[in-house]
């Protein structure tokens, strides 16, 4: 099983969120830990490891470190709003800070 690493944005964004949606955007971010890459992900057009998963209203930006067995969520988001992407882009170069689950 994997372990999962949250970037300080999508910490941020998690703190933010209703109880109601906060449960469901957890229990897809556990399930990530048995399966890192379930059916409904896509991988991100212009990367080369990053996927995206929905959850009901949110999108989730992540990639997966084989080698440490670490799902890194970069980013989460609604997914009708373009800024999770408009900020992937614009931190993609960084090496974000994360906190482990």
């Amino acid at each position: 099983m994997l372990k999962i690493k949250l970037s300080k944005n999508a910490l941020k964004f998690l703190k933010q969120v209703s109880i109601k949606h906060g449960r469901q955007l957890a229990m897809t971010l556990e399930s990530l830990r048995e399966n890192p890459f379930p059916q409904d992900s896509k991988k991100l057009k212009g990367t080369s490891d990053y996927h995206r998963v929905d959850i009901g209203e949110y999108r989730v930006i992540y990639r997966v470190d084989s080698e440490e067995k670490i799902v890194i969520i970069a980013f989460i988001g609604k997914r009708n709003d373009n800024e999770v992407y408009k900020k992937f882009k614009r931190k993609r170069a960084c090496k974000p800070f994360c906190v482990s689950l």
